[in-house]
């Protein structure tokens, strides 16, 4: 996210498991907020999610565990209350498991390009394959949010900057690896189920973004497809 000066001309652009998906990314520890009472309309599929006994009924153990929850991943308000944000981003957790090592099982990333990182923004993953092969991944990653889309379709990376600097937002954009009009791949210190997700780029982990750095190059493709919930 930010402007790319590239001899002379800068180009403008909104920004911004093989390896097993990890659920412990750090985010920013929210401010304390009182714990709610009530039970939320996703108590039970939250209370199960979380290892609780499944009764549908707030405790107070109950709200601590989904505060814990809502703290570590950036997700507010974070009063412990079971409701749509949060059973979202906990739903979204176990499709992006129950996807395995076989993340185009759909065949919706092209086969026929060679090296190619794919991304799918319908269960917000991300893999590097070449042909039929899987390279690296999946992986969990952070796609724009509504009205920041990211772009879908077959790119190519053209342009990365280790240490990139947005200009528009001032913030730090390492590993950056840009594939269509200021959108990339890059990390970033948030968990990757931080709502509602970025201004356009694909943001990784900095373990996932030095991975891509080290097998991507220019003239790679990339192909984005399908629709990241909320968009």
């Amino acid at each position: 996210m930010g402007d790319i000066r590239r001899r002379g001309v800068v180009a403008l652009g909104v920004t911004g498991l093989v390896a097993p998906l990890t659920l412990a990314f750090t985010a920013a520890p929210a401010q304390a907020a009182s714990c709610t009472t009530q039970a939320g309309p996703y108590q039970k599929q939250v209370e199960k999610f979380l290892g609780r006994p499944v009764d549908g009924k707030q405790s107070t153990t109950d709200c601590k565990a989904i505060q814990t929850f809502q703290n570590k991943h950036g997700i507010t308000p974070n009063i412990g209350y079971a409701g749509p944000v949060t059973w979202g981003v906990m739903d979204l957790m176990n499709k992006q498991k129950a996807v395995g090592s076989n993340p185009n099982k759909d065949g919706k990333c092209p086969v026929n390009k060679g090296r190619i990182a794919c991304v799918n923004l319908t269960l917000q993953l991300s893999w590097i394959q070449d042909g039929s092969r899987l390279v690296y991944g999946p992986v969990p990653v952070r796609t724009g949010r509504d009205g920041y889309e990211t772009r879908t379709g077959l790119k190519k990376i053209y342009w990365r900057d280790i240490d990139h600097v947005s200009t528009i937002y001032n913030v730090a954009m390492p590993y950056s690896q840009f594939f269509d009009g200021g959108q990339a791949f890059h990390s970033v210190g948030l968990s990757m189920w931080n709502p509602p997700g970025s201004h356009g780029c694909v943001n990784m982990t900095t373990t996932t973004a030095k991975k891509y750095w080290s097998l991507l190059k220019n003239g790679d493709d990339v192909y984005v497809y399908g629709l990241k919930p909320g968009t």
